[in-house]
């Protein structure tokens, strides 16, 4: 070679790192149900919620290009892992966020860590996603079953509700939050009489209900979610069964199933969440400018909440690192070495294991007369610290954790 093609070839190397330490372009996937039983929890809502991150983090103006791409799972795993392997594959896609669904979340995840993407998943409520299936791709924002079973589970029993019977959704998220709350009722004195799986997105729960029922069980555990459970509570109501004595527990419940039910019918209901729209100035500020953009004018979910602050973590991450390397475990080491700290969540972390902490609320629904304007439907009845809301380190069987 000779000395002026050296040279050349040099300035050419030099030139393509200069440009890969100084790579700006990100792209973001939201992956969620657009279109079914959990569209109001996510869907459109969560697309908007991201948008919103990339405007508030200013990156824009600092000369960083932030696309963002959306697809419906349709609440099914294998087309969640085609979406995933295409967008890895030919769209670029750097980190996939949002995907409402156990199922489909558990899926995603393997994808995620083979093509060594950003995973943070925000929908989900499987805890096995920062437990026996961890990867070092993967962060899981907001909520999960065990945080539901020891908020709502672990406060029913402790009011005299002491046996249970399940209605739980025929999934992996019905699986786990059935499992999670049992273990929390027997140690803390209850029992569990009895269950019944139910397929997703359900319409006649009269069988299922009529077993609950004859059961004699002081509480019905609902591990379902979405019009699930908004059907599982207005069905009740029209067989007498909560009349009759029986309580519901809804595990896990959003705010747009409070909406769809209306005070009067959701009366009675308590459960565990880690947003509530109403709580300070910061939550209500960001509502008043998501609510505007909402075609239905709804206001955030927990899920869509999540979506935000997730996706805000993650690019104040890629600004730290100055550049985005396209690579997701090195990125998500990024983010759990940086405290995380939202106008929706507060101050937080992101443990080893890519749990990330914050407080929960367990939360009342406020009667009619109580309610003073569109949507104010929840009262705080306890917070719980973040340190007793998720799986305890030394429990957690993570593999990351003995690395």
């Amino acid at each position: 070679m000779t000395r002026l093609s050296a040279v050349s070839a040099l300035a050419l190397a030099l030139a393509a790192s200069s440009a890969m330490a100084q790579d700006k372009n990100i792209k973001i996937g939201v992956l969620d149900d657009m279109s079914g039983i959990y569209a109001d929890v996510g869907g459109a809502g969560s697309i908007l919620a991201a948008q919103m991150a990339i405007e508030d983090s200013g990156l824009a103006k600092k000369g960083w290009t932030i696309d963002v791409i959306s697809a419906d799972h349709q609440n099914k795993p294998d087309i969640g892992v085609n979406i995933s392997r295409q967008w890895a594959d030919k769209d670029r896609v750097d980190g996939i966020f949002g995907v409402l669904n156990s199922g489909v979340a558990l899926a995603v995840n393997g994808v995620a860590k083979e093509k060594n993407l950003v995973y943070m998943n925000s929908g989900a409520a499987a805890a096995d996603l920062t437990n026996a299936q961890c990867t070092p791709n993967t962060v899981h924002w907001t909520y999960d079953t065990y945080l539901l079973a020891n908020g709502t589970g672990k406060a029913v029993v402790k009011s005299g509700g002491d046996s249970w019977f399940f209605m739980t959704a025929d999934y992996a998220f019905g699986h786990a939050l059935e499992r999670d709350t049992t273990a929390v009722i027997t140690a803390n004195g209850g029992k569990v009489v009895g269950s019944v799986r139910h397929p997703l997105n359900n319409s006649d729960f009269s069988s299922f209900l009529l077993q609950a029922q004859s059961s004699k069980a002081k509480i019905i555990g609902l591990a379902n979610a979405g019009g699930d459970t908004t059907n599982t509570v207005k069905q009740a109501a029209e067989f007498g069964i909560t009349s009759g004595g029986q309580k519901l527990a809804a595990l896990l419940l959003f705010i747009s199933d409070v909406h769809a039910l209306g005070l009067k019918m959701s009366q009675g209901l308590i459960f565990t969440t880690t947003f509530y729209w109403d709580m300070n100035d910061g939550t209500r500020a960001f509502t008043k400018r998501f609510s505007e953009r909402m075609k239905n004018k709804q206001v955030p979910t927990m899920v869509q909440a999540g979506v935000y602050a997730s996706v805000l973590h993650y690019l104040k991450s890629l600004e730290a690192m100055g550049t985005n390397p396209h690579d997701g475990a090195k990125v998500v080491a990024q983010m759990k070495s940086m405290p995380t700290d939202d106008p929706l969540f507060g101050k937080g972390v992101i443990q080893p294991n890519g749990r990330k902490v914050h407080p929960a609320y367990l939360m009342g629904i406020k009667s009619v007369e109580e309610s003073k304007a569109p949507w104010d439907y929840y009262k705080l009845i306890a917070t719980i610290p973040a340190e007793e809301a998720f799986t305890p380190l030394d429990k957690s069987t993570c593999a990351l954790l003995k690395q």
